[in-house]
């Protein structure tokens, strides 16, 4: 007998957002490890030698993360009580170009320019410029790796013949932006593959299955009804409507909205 209900803040929907924001926890320290590979007066030389550290630490915690949201699916499906086994699929870690490709943006302030043509980061002295690569990094990092297990339960719900839906799990102090997606409930519908996340966005993947009904948990309600009664029906300008009403009635706003 299927579970009746799942919601965007069941019990293992939190064990498994805690579980990831622990693993983002080792992979900052780790990535904060590498910096010192970079030599600021041999970038040319040096930060080939990071990128391929990096990508080596990303690909390690990419599978990690993908091996937790596997767990994850196998717990929600087991609750829901679906007939049949299933084996979810572990998402590839990102490709090598692409982790390269998001890492030099990180990066790209590091290097040397015209003074006419530098923008303000590029004037700053080298030690700021450094710190500044390192935060961008860590959150390329955490972003690659995170995916990597949406990833994972998002292709489990297209595979999965008794998986109907998925629905985003935001924190309860997550941004306006997350906090929008996360009150439209379970809209993303089997073969729906998009998940717009941000840098830094912890939000889950919640799957739906046979005979369950969505519902919202009570903060996600709460986001629903302030998004429709000063947000809906304001083609393009939704995000911020939603957000400043967020920063005057929302119970669980952002650190400083106030």
């Amino acid at each position: 007998m299927a579970t009746a209900t799942v919601s965007d803040s069941g019990d293992e929907a939190n064990r498994y957002r805690s579980a990831q924001i622990g693993l983002t926890r080792l992979l900052v320290r780790d990535v904060r490890g590498l910096r010192r590979l970079i030599l600021p007066q041999r970038l040319r030389e040096s930060v080939p030698d990071w990128l391929t550290a990096m990508n080596t630490v990303i690909v390690q915690y990419t599978q990690v993360s993908a091996a937790l949201a596997a767990d994850f699916y196998g717990a929600q499906r087991e609750a829901a009580g679906v007939a049949g086994s299933f084996t979810v699929p572990l998402a590839d870690p990102p490709p090598p170009e692409q982790t390269e490709a998001s890492l030099r943006w990180a990066a790209k302030d590091l290097w040397p320019r015209e003074s006419d043509k530098a923008s303000p980061a590029q004037l700053e002295p080298m030690d700021v410029r450094l710190v500044q690569a390192e935060k961008k990094a860590e959150q390329v990092a955490q972003k690659l790796v995170t995916d990597t297990g949406r990833g994972t339960v998002r292709e489990a719900v297209r595979q999965d013949r008794q998986a109907t839906a998925w629905a985003r799990s935001a924190a309860r102090g997550a941004c306006a932006f997350c906090k929008m997606l996360a009150a439209r409930g379970a809209v993303y519908e089997q073969g729906t593959a998009g998940f717009r996340a941000h840098d830094g966005c912890h939000c889950g993947v919640v799957p739906v299955f046979k005979g369950q009904r969505f519902e919202l948990s009570p903060h996600a309600r709460e986001w629903e009804r302030i998004y429709r009664e000063y947000a809906q029906g304001h083609s393009g300008d939704q995000l911020r409507l939603f957000r400043r009403a967020l920063a005057e009635h929302d119970s669980n706003p952002l650190p400083g909205s106030h």
